[in-house]
């Protein structure tokens, strides 16, 4: 994957759910919701501010993320569904 984001935008890949839920029961795509997890692949550089002094993005690659439902904008590349979007539109990071 030949990509970098710019400025304050993150690449994200989104964690997709399980077909088979605990209960064995199968959850048809058409049923699912988006998802709101996902891994960091890429970031920017962040974004200038007023002083022409670049602010740092605080994520990194491999971060897990959580995001806003319809935040960013759903790109492919190589095959794989991937999500670009501002360092604004997440919402917090998952730790262990």
């Amino acid at each position: 994957m030949n990509i970098r984001p710019l400025q304050d935008r993150i690449l994200i890949q989104p964690i997709r759910e399980k077909e088979v839920r605990k209960g064995g029961i199968i959850i048809p795509d058409s049923a699912k919701e988006k998802p709101i997890e996902g891994r960091v692949k890429a970031v920017g550089e962040g974004k200038l501010n007023d002083s022409g002094n670049r602010v740092k993005i605080d994520l990194k690659v491999g971060d897990k993320v959580l995001y806003g439902k319809y935040a960013g904008t759903e790109i492919k590349i190589d095959g794989e569904d991937y999500l670009l979007m501002r360092e604004d539109d997440i919402l917090g990071v998952v730790t262990k």
